[in-house]
């Protein structure tokens, strides 16, 4: 690999950092608000383990919940029903679970700084 080839792969490598950081910004306030409009505390989001315990709290959920979130094979599930359960409890139609599923870095925003309101 040449020397234009190494500038490239770093290039690349700097807007890939740039993009991971400015999606987990974006993320993590989402999530602030999203807790705050369900009368959570709103840094919840930033600590790991504890913002999805802190989710199920929000769609009304069991903790225990939080197995089916760790083990590999009942995760996609658990997702699912997740997303469902949450589109729920902000008065939104099941089939926005769908843009949850694949469009989350846009949904949340949305949910966030819409007029959405949390229902429980």
């Amino acid at each position: 690999m040449g020397e234009g080839g190494i500038m490239a792969a770093i290039a690349a490598i700097a807007v890939y950092l740039v993009l991971s950081i400015a999606i987990l910004i974006v993320m993590v306030v989402s999530y602030w608000k999203i807790y705050v409009k369900a009368g959570k505390p709103g840094w919840a989001a930033i600590v790991p383990i504890y913002n999805i315990i802190v989710l199920l709290e929000v769609i009304k959920k069991p903790t225990w919940w939080l197995v089916l979130c760790i083990i590999p094979c009942t995760l996609p599930v658990a997702l699912v029903l997740i997303a469902l359960e949450f589109v729920k409890v902000f008065g939104k139609p099941s089939w926005h679970a769908a843009l949850m599923i694949f469009f989350g870095v846009i949904y949340a925003p949305y949910i966030a700084f819409s007029d959405a309101k949390y229902v429980g």
